[in-house]
């Protein structure tokens, strides 16, 4: 499998029964694709929308999650203006967040919105689901496309949010972020330590109970 899939079929495991979940453009559209068949979640798409779905039949007219790509609901879906949307996520109501990042730092900072003297597309609504989000999985690729590490000491990029980063899962590894510092929790197959700290700028403390990651959803 190719390293967005891998990671995403891990991130997919985090996510629990009954949870309200907010899943960031790119990357974490891909999760639900690999939820259990016994695990039911309620998705939340910040652009109004409680209870988004796969896309069955022809797209609906205005029915798109916040990439703009089509999608379906669910019986029992609540569509709702921006204003109700953002009450939830700034009201504590989303259980995770899965976004995806540009970098994140040893202190919990993320940076996934804006390149200096490129054109992106904005925060949009990443500042407040990071905020309020009861947690935050940053789901992203180790490297950058040059090979520089995406876990750094210090995000150098312009921050998202401040300490609000629980787990980076990258397709080298999960990570957890305690006390300053990130925890190699699981390894991806065929990788090694060695390998991962190579290509990790920041100091990586290797968790005493480390395993493989388990790919089998």
């Amino acid at each position: 499998m190719d390293s967005k899939e891998l990671i995403a079929r891990r991130v997919a495991q985090e996510l629990k029964e009954g949870y309200v979940v907010n899943l960031g453009i790119g990357l974490p559209t891909m999760i639900p694709r690999f939820l259990p068949a016994d695990i039911e979640i309620t998705l939340q798409s910040e652009n109004g929308f409680l209870g988004l779905g796969p896309l069955i039949g022809e797209p609906q007219p205005g029915v798109v999650n916040a990439g703009g790509q089509p999608c379906g609901l669910i019986p029992g879906a609540a569509i709702f203006d921006s204003a109700t949307s953002f009450a939830l996520i700034r009201g504590g109501h989303v259980d995770v967040t899965v976004l995806g990042g540009l970098q994140v730092d040893q202190d919990g900072n993320l940076a996934n919105w804006m390149v200096p003297g490129k054109m992106v597309p904005g925060m949009g609504g990443a500042m407040d689901l990071v905020t309020g989000a009861k947690k935050v999985i940053v789901a992203m690729e180790h490297t950058t496309k040059d090979g520089e590490s995406r876990l750094m000491q210090h995000c150098a990029l312009p921050l998202t949010a401040k300490a609000r980063v629980s787990m980076v899962v990258t397709e080298l590894g999960v990570f957890g972020i305690s006390h300053g510092e990130f925890i190699l929790l699981e390894h991806a197959p065929n990788v090694t330590v060695d390998e991962i700290k190579a290509k990790t700028s920041a100091p990586l403390l290797v968790a005493d109970g480390l395993k493989p990651m388990a790919l089998d959803c």
